[in-house]
């Protein structure tokens, strides 16, 4: 079956760094485009950033760009989220999220951006 396993997530100083994977199963992965969203307490979820299948072009949130950079390695079977320059802002849990006929959810790493 389709697992997507997120790992990484972690409490971080304002500025810091933090690199997520997600490691995929259950499917042809470089036919996928693979997502990252997160979901900060009493808010909805939120898309991040998005990687086409061969890796070839990515999208951004405003609120990150400049900042994250989503990567994929297609030999591995996994897709990371580079998140640099940190704010509290960027507190959530992350989900990792596979663009299939039926989408499908990792069970979240959480980020917490604090001093």
């Amino acid at each position: 079956q389709v697992q997507l396993v997120e790992s990484g997530g972690g409490l971080v100083q304002p500025g810091g760094s933090l690199r997520l994977s997600c490691a995929a199963s259950g499917f042809f992965f470089s036919s996928a485009a693979i997502s990252w969203y997160r979901q900060a307490p009493g808010k909805e979820r939120e898309l991040v950033a998005t990687i086409t299948s061969a890796g070839g072009n990515a999208n951004y949130a405003d609120s990150v760009k400049g900042r994250f950079t989503i990567s994929r390695d297609n030999a591995k079977n996994q897709v990371y989220l580079q998140m640099n320059s940190l704010k509290p802002e960027d507190t959530a849990v992350y989900y990792c999220y596979a663009n299939l006929a039926s989408g499908y959810w990792g069970q979240g790493t959480q980020v917490t951006v604090s001093s």
